[in-house]
């Protein structure tokens, strides 16, 4: 295991510039060893299987109309590919979620590139519980993906 230093000298390596592209990073405890043993009842992988795909056929609907690139070729097919201008369409916030993003930008100094990332993350965990628009719930989850940005980086 390596101890706080180690890991804080690997991370400083990684430029935030380089982070900033990466859309979730989190990290992963390890499973409990009662969790593992327990018997309580998960989703089971045709289950989220079967979400995700209704999530990215949303997302495809959504986005077909205003994919085309003028060539015709290249189109968009999920939140992760959206444009800035497609970010501002589809990603609109209530007040009360506006406030909490712009805490989190503030508090976190996050950039302007993990910003758009955090609302195209936020998009589509809407989209994964199949709501129209994005829940101060859905946006708070997206900001925790994020946590790593500067709790090693920082």
């Amino acid at each position: 295991m390596c101890t706080p230093p180690q890991i804080q000298r690997y991370v400083s390596k990684v430029s935030g510039p380089l982070l900033d592209r990466i859309d979730i990073h989190i990290e992963v405890p390890a499973v409990q060893y009662k969790e593992l043993r327990g018997t309580a009842a998960s989703e089971g992988s045709a289950e989220i299987r079967g979400r995700v795909l209704e999530a990215r056929e949303r997302q495809h609907q959504r986005l077909a109309q205003t994919a085309a690139k003028p060539s015709g070729k290249a189109k968009i097919f999920s939140n992760a590919q959206m444009t800035t201008q497609q970010i501002r369409t589809f990603c609109e916030l209530s007040t009360e979620a506006e406030h909490l993003l712009e805490r989190a930008m503030q508090q976190q100094g996050l950039s302007a590139r993990a910003h758009d990332r955090i609302l195209k993350v936020a998009r589509t965990i809407a989209d994964l519980d199949q709501a129209a628009d994005i829940a101060v719930k859905h946006l708070a989850e997206a900001i925790q993906y994020r946590a790593l940005d500067r709790s090693y980086w920082a």
